[in-house]
């Protein structure tokens, strides 16, 4: 797994949800955690965790409740193998969150910065794919916003963005009992738990759910969109063909969004500016969902677009109106979305799951002056 950037609005916590990559669809999962520390925030927790199940978040602790406490039905079954699982995860986190005051503190003034808002973020966790068995571990602080020290399980080493986060991976990158921890919990124990979350959430986490397709275009001379919605998991993708052939050039993906009921959307965008018009029946839009075995294939035919411009024929006037309205104000809202994932940088999830606090695994960030310890949850 790549570097996850952290520059991005510190008062917005969105999830990360997965891109599906035109033309092929993989089989992987993911365990990951988020914690978010805040100061001189007003109506907002000092201090946020959240877990996540193949980017489905299942648990949730926050620094007015003082509970961790489940998101998914089905986490309650947790409890059968171990009953005091929600007692030791509250606890935990209460530790970690008196941690992160002292640690507020101390990077307040190493960056020399007086009170005010100031955000501490950890993102940690694994993905994994059965098929394969390749697992990767991956764990990375941020302070304001900003990348401050990731770190690099292939390499065994620190990554130090920041200036001021130098001392820390001097310090971090000689502890070799740390890194192999480090190494033994990212790459064995994450996973192993994934997989028992995914168990206990297997009828929901592992279901199918194939999406309603909608070819739309704004004007005739705009690009025809192919719209994908309503599809589960996210693990998708869509492209155009040509005489059975998949398209790269004159084409434009949009990246994967959620809707509101936990499914998702996407959609993909042609350019029939050259193409002439006995040609348009070349082309068709095809959906591939991970889990499924056969495509779904929508024809391109003019006939079936929908436009705010001209009705598709041979359909009641009302009815198009009312549909074309309601697909064309989701799109809107995804277009609106995309572009604020833009604007504010690439989003990130809310904070994180269950966690087994080892006193162990803790580092001094400077001299003697900090700590930030390296929990990790199970």
């Amino acid at each position: 797994m790549g570097q996850f950037t952290m520059k991005t609005s510190v008062l917005v916590l969105v999830l990360v949800l997965g891109t599906g990559v035109p033309g092929a669809v993989g089989e992987t999962h993911s365990l990951k955690y988020f914690e978010t520390a805040s100061s001189g925030v007003s109506n907002f927790p000092e201090f946020v965790s959240v877990g996540l199940i193949d980017d489905v978040q299942m648990y949730h602790y926050d620094s007015k409740t003082k509970r961790a406490e489940p998101k998914q039905d089905w986490m309650d079954k947790v409890t059968a193998e171990d009953p005091e699982y929600w007692t030791r995860q509250t606890r935990n986190e209460v530790g970690i969150q008196e941690q992160y005051k002292f640690n507020m503190e101390t990077l307040r003034k190493r960056f020399n910065q007086s009170e005010g808002v100031h955000i501490i973020q950890r993102m940690s966790g694994c993905e994994w794919d059965d098929e394969t068995g390749e697992v990767t571990g991956f764990q990375q602080f941020g302070y304001n916003g900003e990348d401050f020290i990731v770190l690099d399980l292939k390499t065994e080493t620190w990554i130090a963005p920041s200036p001021q986060a130098v001392i820390t991976k001097h310090r971090w990158d000689h502890d070799r009992a740390l890194m192999e921890y480090y190494k033994y919990y990212f790459t064995q124990v994450c996973p192993e738990w994934g997989r028992k979350y995914l168990e206990y959430g297997r009828s929901s986490l592992l279901r199918t759910e194939l999406p309603s397709v909608f070819l739309l275009q704004k004007t005739p001379s705009s690009p025809v969109s192919c719209f994908a919605t309503g599809f589960y998991p996210d693990r998708a993708a869509l492209f155009w063909r040509k005489d059975g052939e998949e398209l790269h050039e004159e084409v434009e993906h949009g990246e994967i969004l959620p809707n509101h009921d936990g499914t998702f959307q996407m959609s993909v965008d042609l350019d029939l500016s050259s193409a002439a018009a006995e040609d348009w029946r070349r082309y068709d839009c095809v959906f591939q969902l991970f889990g499924v075995k056969d495509d779904l294939v929508t024809r391109l035919d003019k006939g079936k677009i929908w436009t705010n411009w001209e009705e598709p024929t041979n359909v009641n006037t009302i009815i198009i109106i009312v549909i074309t309205a309601a697909v064309l104000l989701v799109l809107t809202a995804a277009v609106g979305f995309k572009l604020y994932r833009q604007r504010t940088g690439k989003p990130r999830p809310p904070s994180e799951d269950s966690a087994e606090l080892t006193n162990s695994a803790c580092n001094l960030l400077a001299a003697g002056d900090v700590t930030i310890c390296t929990w990790v949850k199970a």
